[in-house]
């Protein structure tokens, strides 16, 4: 829940761990498993599927060894379970984080389902969703581009102003809105399965997209439960202020706050059927964009 988190903005140069897998593994563009890269676990139809062609530019290895100094150590901003992240320009002049896929394990799928999961990623354009702009599979690379979030995730926890009560009302808006566009949007949907606050990234003026998801639509509900049954009890009226990050200083608008975990709570019901669906979540969160927080003498 934001209104809970000391998310913060950094202000200088490329955020190395930004792309630094958290502890229990998988990151923004660093990480692994079933989350961030295109995998082969699609669902499966009985018969033969059409495969469209990949509609983002296939990138030489030969110009990404040139951008990223043959992925060397000046470009290197990160790494996860399954890859290296390295930060370039492109010749458009475009900010780029530069994923490089471990293949020395043997588990990532062959380059023809890949390129069949890249066919669909390639097309998946929204405000608020991590937009993948390349790739490369030369000489059995696979190399993933995306766009760059020059301020750091939600998660981000080194020095910087303090996120006001609009702003994280804002990012927790933008993460809704990416979250609807997998979910109910786009055919057929995609279920993300690893929300969490390092994989929503900021872009300019708090912009929030959604980044590392599962192409999968079989996911298992039992790491949701687990973390309903944790989540659920804190969220509660009576103890939801003792969630909200101090260092707002009391500066928000405590309806709104109280609204905030409501949704949040109904979101980790233990049984998926009783949570809403995400088009419902950002209607709800819509009017918490104009709250605004009591004046001094309310505070007083």
């Amino acid at each position: 829940m934001l209104c809970c988190g000391g998310a913060e903005e950094d202000t200088s140069g490329p955020p190395a761990n930004q792309y630094t897998a958290p502890s229990r593994g998988g990151n923004s563009y660093g990480g692994g498993g079933d989350r961030g890269e295109p995998r082969s676990n699609m669902a499966k139809t009985g018969g033969p599927q059409k495969v469209l062609p990949i509609e983002i530019p296939s990138i030489s290895l030969d110009e990404l060894n040139r951008l990223t100094g043959s992925f060397g150590t000046k470009a290197f901003i990160g790494e996860g379970s399954y890859g290296r992240v390295y930060y370039a320009k492109l010749s458009d002049d475009t900010e780029a984080a530069i994923k490089k896929l471990d293949t020395s394990s043997g588990s990532e799928p062959e380059n023809d389902d890949f390129a069949a999961q890249l066919s669909v990623v390639s097309r998946l354009k929204h405000d608020h969703f991590v937009e993948l702009i390349g790739y490369c599979l030369e000489a059995d690379n696979k190399i993933l581009v995306y766009q760059y979030a020059r301020r750091k995730g939600v998660q981000g926890a080194e020095p910087g102003p303090v996120l006001s009560w609009n702003q994280r009302a804002k990012i927790a808006f933008g993460a809704a809105k990416g979250l609807e566009f997998l979910h109910e949007k786009v055919q057929p949907s995609i279920v993300h399965r690893d929300v969490r606050s390092s994989n929503v990234l900021l872009f300019n003026d708090y912009e929030a997209k959604i980044a590392d998801f599962s192409l999968t639509n079989q996911s298992s509900d039992t790491a949701a439960r687990l973390h309903s049954t944790r989540a659920t009890p804190r969220l509660s009226e009576d103890k939801v202020k003792q969630c909200v990050d101090p260092k707002l200083n009391n500066e928000y608008p405590p309806k709104a706050i109280a609204k905030l975990a409501a949704v949040a709570a109904l979101c980790v019901q233990y049984e998926a059927d009783f949570r809403p669906n995400m088009t419902i979540v950002v209607k709800a969160l819509q009017p918490l964009l104009n709250a605004k927080p009591p004046g001094p003498e309310s505070n007083a």
